[in-house]
């Protein structure tokens, strides 16, 4: 959607201005200010609500609506973590065209959140109000831009940029931005991340930086951290097309100091109120009976993969089993009942199916909440927090890029290692349940060991699918880098992919119809099929 959406509340209150303040020549030429940027702005406030706002990529007052319609609408389905024959949002199954899906992130990503962030650093950068003052919160709140940004040019290649981010720092209106390639864009991203996790320092002045904090509680060097480690996702992501440039920012971050530990994890902290909109986890009310009511059905590629080699014993099941599944039930908007929780009985729902084939692919009727695995419902209540980045990810990249002998990594097997176990004990944030002991991480590597299962790459692949369960927007780009795991794509029949697993979203009607400068500058041709430039796509 073009700039004019993001200025309409800027336009809207000059308007109004007009009424009150009369029309002498002075006020008339204050008018040419943007009435965002005024002293009383409490930017901690704003700083916050980004933050919190970052949890589904730009919400804009409807926590729900991007995860429903795209993080799970699409890419859970597209790289076979949930699976459904109808009845929910689910193009990602069946590779349907659904607009609300592809709409979404463009719909709602240049409100709140970038708007916010832009009066944060309009506010602390040269000749603002609170310049020299608010250091940390200036840099933090770089970051969590870049996180944004990245995840929206990774749904469509493309994007506009450096007007964007000029029209949410309260500069010119930009109704017809330009685009930006991806490859600037994701330049760009490295540098700002070099920058800010660099100027980031407990000796920085900044009052209230830490009680406007979500995520660290004004912890600076988990701060640098989470920096370091963004950076590292993105030069990992690029370090196919872009070798050299992946080579000089893996090196940074790992210079630079990236997580440690499940403790440096980016929770974002929800709650029951004051508002569902806004306080309550997105993904959770997405599926929760009597809200959003998207099915919780477990993808047969994930179940089988998390119940081994041998599906007739648990001795070589992944420990995540039962932790992602809840097992086969029912789940009402009063109560889940499970019917079976035996490891071995869990079975996931094929891809690609409706009823109708389903049935011809299990030989007989079927009762889908009678034979299918569920999402373990600990994880979908609705003040559960809601995971950005964590630490198993960060190990498993830090084992790629080792792997590949990119920017100075070493000993690829330990920090495979760590990922992994990492990744099986995180979950106890949602439910102290979720627990996964020592002896049954040991096991599990044990049965089967690096490079020798499979090859190196494709188990690092696989084990960054598993850890990415929820972030599945993250899973779907991590998939269509590596090409791992080797995914079996569906060919629903009428599938507007020719049978292929989609590469990206199209971009948003309004956009395409109503910014002269979308057809020079955009990702062509806008169709699902399209690679992203990190993909191996036009930069």
């Amino acid at each position: 959607m073009n700039m004019k959406y993001i200025n309409k509340v800027l336009l809207s209150t000059l308007l109004v201005a007009l009424l009150v303040v009369g029309c002498d020549t002075d006020e008339l030429h204050n008018l040419n200010i943007n009435p965002q940027a005024v002293t009383q702005i409490n930017l901690n406030f704003l700083f916050t609500a980004a933050q919190l706002g970052a949890a589904s990529g730009g919400s804009a007052g409807d926590n729900r609506y991007i995860d429903w319609r795209t993080n799970i609408g699409m890419c859970s389905y597209a790289i076979q973590h949930l699976a459904q024959t109808g009845g929910g949002i689910a193009p990602g199954d069946k590779y349907t065209h659904n607009p609300e899906t592809s709409n979404a992130p463009f719909e709602f990503f240049y409100g709140d959140e970038l708007k916010n962030l832009g009066e944060v650093l309009r506010q602390t950068g040269p000749g603002g109000y609170d310049e020299g003052n608010k250091v940390n919160t200036r840099n933090a709140a770089r970051i969590v831009r870049a996180f944004l940004f990245h995840r929206a040019t990774d749904y469509y290649g493309s994007m506009p940029y450096a007007d964007a981010i000029k029209a949410a720092g309260g500069g010119a209106e930009f109704f017809f931005p330009h685009y930006d390639t991806q490859k600037s864009i994701y330049l760009d991203l490295l540098k700002e991340l070099d920058e800010a996790s660099a100027a980031l320092s407990s000796g920085n002045p900044d009052d209230g930086f830490a009680a406007a904090d979500l995520y660290y509680d004004g912890d600076i060097a988990k701060w640098k951290k989470f920096g370091y480690s963004l950076m590292l996702r993105l030069a990992m992501r690029i370090s196919n097309v872009d070798a050299a440039t992946a080579n000089t920012y893996v090196a940074k971050a790992i210079a630079g100091g990236v997580f440690e530990s499940n403790n440096d994890n980016v929770w974002v902290p929800m709650a029951i109120g004051p508002s569902e909109w806004t306080n309550q986890n997105g993904i959770s009310r997405a599926f929760y009976p009597g809200d959003g009511g998207q099915p919780t059905f477990l993808s047969k590629t994930l179940i089988d993969f998390l119940k081994g080699s041998d599906p007739g014993t648990v001795a070589d099941d992944d420990p995540r089993l039962m932790i992602i599944s809840g097992g086969i039930g029912l789940w009402t908007p009063t109560d889940w009942t499970p019917t079976n929780v035996d490891p071995l009985a869990q079975k996931g729902m094929p891809n690609g199916k409706d009823q109708t084939t389903l049935e011809i692919f299990e030989g007989g009727p079927v009762v889908q909440d009678a034979t299918y695995s569920k999402i373990n419902v600990k994880m979908l209540q609705d003040d559960e927090p809601y995971m950005l980045m964590n630490y198993g990810e960060v190990e498993l990249l830090l084992a790629e890029a080792a792997e590949r002998g990119i920017g100075g990594a070493s000993g690829a097997k330990a920090h495979y290692d760590a990922g992994v176990k990492a990744s099986m004990q995180m979950y106890t944030p949602y439910d102290a349940s979720l627990t996964v002991s020592d002896g049954a991480v040991a096991t599990y590597l044990a049965t089967y060991p690096y490079d020798v299962t499979k090859p190196a790459l494709e188990m690092i692949g696989e084990q960054m699918w598993v850890n990415k369960f929820f972030n599945w927007w993250d899973a779907w780009s991590d998939w269509r880098r590596t090409g791992f795991p080797v995914l079996v794509p569906t060919n629903y029949p009428g599938n507007v992919t020719g049978g292929t697993i989609p590469q990206r979203l199209r971009y948003h009607p309004l956009e395409i119809s109503g910014n002269p400068n979308f057809s020079a500058g955009s990702t062509k041709p806008d169709e699902y099929t399209t690679k992203v430039w990190w993909a191996g796509g036009a930069e």
